[in-house]
C-alpha cells in the first residue's frame, strides 16, 4: 500500500498529535497520506466524513478513535469501496483490532501488504408513514427499534418479505447483521454469528413472553417492524437507532423497512486469526 487517508477523532487525540506521527511515519517511507477531522454534521449527505475529500486512488483508511469513529466512517465512506482498519484510541474496542502500542507495526504491515479483507454486510434502513418516507440511513453493526418515553411495553409488528411473523411485546427489537451480533445484540441474549457470514438477526429487548429468541434470516430477505398501538389504544413514540447514532423519531402505523445494504464495508484484519481462535480467546479472558 501506498496512498494513506486518515479519519481521525479529535477529542480522543488532542491537538492531533498523533495523528501528525503517523503521517510523518508514512510520509517518511515514501507513502502519500491525507488527514480528515470526523466531526458532527447535522445536514447533509453525510454524517462525519465528507466521503468526496478522499482522493481517487486512496487504497487505505485508517480511522483513529475507537469502535464508534469505525462506524460512523463506515456509514459515510461504505460507497468508496476502500479498506479500512480501526486504530483503538480510547477503552476496549472490538471493531477497532489496533491498539495505540501496535500502531507503527501495523502501519508497517500495511506498507508490506501482510493483510487481509473481511467482507462486511451492511444494512440500510427506511421509516414510512403512510406513504411518505420520513428518514433513512445505513448501519454496519444494528438498527435498533425502540420506545420513546416513559418506561412501558411496546408492541411491535414484525413482517419478513411483507409476509407477517409476529408481534413482540418488547422494550425495542435489534435488527443486526453478523458483525453487531457480538454489541447489543449479545447482551439481549442473541447468538454471536461470524462476522463475514451474511444474514441477518432479529432479536427482542426486554420481551415480555417466556417463549422469545432471536430469529436468523438470509441476508435477502426483506425485514418491515411496525410500530403498534399502545395497551390503551393510545399514540406510542418510538425511536429507530442506526448503531447508536443517528435517530429517526416514529409514531404508531409508522413502519421501517430493513434491507441488505448494496454494498459491504470492507475491513482490513492484520493478525491472521480465525474467527473461531478470536471467539476461543474472548470466551477464556471472560
Amino acid at each position: 500500500m501506498d496512498r494513506f487517508y486518515i479519519i481521525t477523532n479529535s477529542a480522543k487525540d488532542k491537538e492531533l498529535k498523533l495523528t501528525g506521527e503517523i503521517v510523518s511515519y508514512l510520509r517518511s517511507h515514501g507513502k502519500e497520506c491525507m488527514v480528515q477531522q470526523a466531526e458532527r454534521k447535522l445536514e447533509g449527505s453525510y454524517h462525519y466524513t465528507n466521503p468526496d475529500l478522499i482522493p481517487e486512488g486512496t487504497q487505505c483508511i485508517l480511522v483513529l478513535g475507537g469502535d464508534g469513529t469505525l462506524l460512523q466512517a463506515a456509514r459515510d465512506v461504505v460507497h468508496r469501496e476502500i479498506p479500512l482498519l480501526g486504530m483503538n484510541l480510547g477503552t476496549l474496542g472490538f471493531l477497532a483490532e489496533v491498539d495505540r502500542y501496535s500502531i507503527y507495526p501495523s502501519l508497517d504491515q500495511l506498507m508490506s501488504d501482510d493483510y487481509e479483507i473481511e467482507e462486511r454486510m451492511m444494512l440500510t434502513g427506511s421509516v414510512w408513514r403512510g406513504d411518505t418516507l420520513i428518514g433513512e440511513d445505513a448501519a454496519l453493526n444494528d438498527i435498533v427499534i425502540s420506545r420513546d418515553g416513559p418506561l412501558r411495553v411496546v408492541r411491535f409488528k414484525n413482517y419478513v418479505n411483507n409476509e407477517y411473523l409476529n408481534s413482540y411485546n418488547a422494550d425495542g427489537i435489534i435488527i443486526s447483521t453478523p458483525t453487531g451480533s457480538t454489541g447489543y445484540s449479545l447482551s439481549c441474549g442473541g447468538p454471536v454469528i461470524s462476522p463475514n457470514a451474511a444474514m441477518t438477526l432479529m432479536t427482542p429487548v426486554a420481551p415480555h413472553t417466556m417463549n422469545t429468541r432471536s430469529i436468523i434470516f438470509p441476508a435477502e430477505d426483506v425485514i418491515t417492524v411496525e410500530l403498534g398501538e399502545g395497551r390503551r389504544q393510545d399514540q406510542e413514540k418510538g425511536l429507530a437507532s442506526f448503531d447508536g447514532d443517528t435517530v429517526i423519531p416514529m409514531v404508531t402505523g409508522d413502519r421501517i423497512i430493513i434491507r441488505k445494504a448494496a454494498v459491504s464495508c470492507r475491513i482490513l484484519k492484520l493478525n491472521h486469526l480465525s474467527f473461531v481462535e478470536v471467539l476461543r480467546q474472548k470466551m477464556r479472558d471472560n
